[in-house]
């Protein structure tokens, strides 16, 4: 591929926002159709506003639908939470995968990360 340059021609285009970010045509076209119309933007500065209006306006294709690294259900494990006891030595008479809404089995999960946890009781 050819550089971009810093002149604007039918194979290059500039951010409208910040004018520092400089595509190649078909790149920000490839980018637009992975993106949707819902994660389309400025891969420099991130603006959506100016960078989606004018990308139209230049005859970039913008598909109305959710990004394709949405399709396969990438991310599904990020909305499980975490759901067993991980002390060394769990006290719950039902078992490390048991947990109560309140009380001394309520699963306490990690401050920080909340990928791991353990029984209020087992905390101790």
């Amino acid at each position: 591929m050819e550089p971009v340059g810093d002149s604007r021609s039918y194979s290059t285009m500039v951010c409208p926002s910040c004018q520092h970010a400089w595509f190649h045509r078909a790149c920000i076209q490839e980018q637009a159709m992975r993106a949707g119309i819902y994660c389309f933007q400025c891969p420099l500065c991130r603006d959506r506003d100016w960078f989606l209006r004018d990308m139209v306006t230049m005859g970039i294709r913008i598909p109305f639908r959710k990004p394709t690294w949405e399709d396969n259900n990438a991310y599904a494990s990020l909305r499980i939470r975490h759901d067993r006891c991980d002390a060394s030595s769990c006290l719950y008479p039902r078992g490390r995968e048991r947990a109560e809404r309140e009380g001394p089995w309520q699963l306490l999960l990690c401050s920080s990360c909340a990928a791991q946890g353990t029984h209020r009781r087992c905390s101790f």
